[in-house]
């Protein structure tokens, strides 16, 4: 029963729950969020929101977080000069949070400073405020970067991912 039940959870939610959760100009603001922290370093930031886990994922019982670094891997986020990539990715149907950061930043950054990121975002979900908990998280991610992967004066980042979030 609790398989089906999720799975209706899932299904029920689409990409016209993402739109209440994060109207356009949320998201532009967003974006316009990670372009201005990718000024400061090194890094790329992507943002991932998905309504509900493709059934394939539902069907075996799969996890958020096994989304999460799919999701990592699907949008290049590994991808990037220094490893330096992070996803910070939502999962509307279960209220999720997952932070998945390339083995260039995670060498600098233990388990519970992303702890401590995702449950700021965590607070900010709960009473629904979406775009504050992803700007929270963006501000996070960007101080972390800029500790460790700072630009030096005159140097620019190729802007290497996207930095729109993406929908799904």
């Amino acid at each position: 029963m609790n398989r089906l039940m999720r799975i209706l959870r899932h299904r029920w939610l689409d990409e016209r729950d993402v739109a209440r959760a994060l109207p356009p100009e949320a998201l532009a603001r967003v974006q316009q969020r990670v372009a201005a922290s990718e000024k400061r370093h090194s890094g790329e930031i992507r943002v991932c929101v998905e309504a509900g886990l493709p059934l394939s994922y539902l069907w075996r019982g799969a996890s958020a977080r096994e989304r999460a670094v799919t999701m990592f891997g699907k949008l290049r986020v590994w991808d990037t000069e220094y490893n330096n990539g992070v996803l910070i990715y939502l999962l509307l149907a279960e209220h999720r949070i997952e932070i998945v950061a390339d083995r260039g930043l995670n060498r600098h950054v233990g388990r519970a400073q992303w702890q401590t990121v995702m449950d700021t975002m965590r607070a900010a979900f709960r009473r629904h405020e979406f775009e504050a908990g992803l700007n929270d998280a963006i501000d996070a991610v960007d101080a972390l970067l800029a500790q460790h992967f700072p630009l030096r004066p005159g140097e620019a980042n190729p802007n290497e991912l996207p930095d729109a979030p993406d929908l799904r």
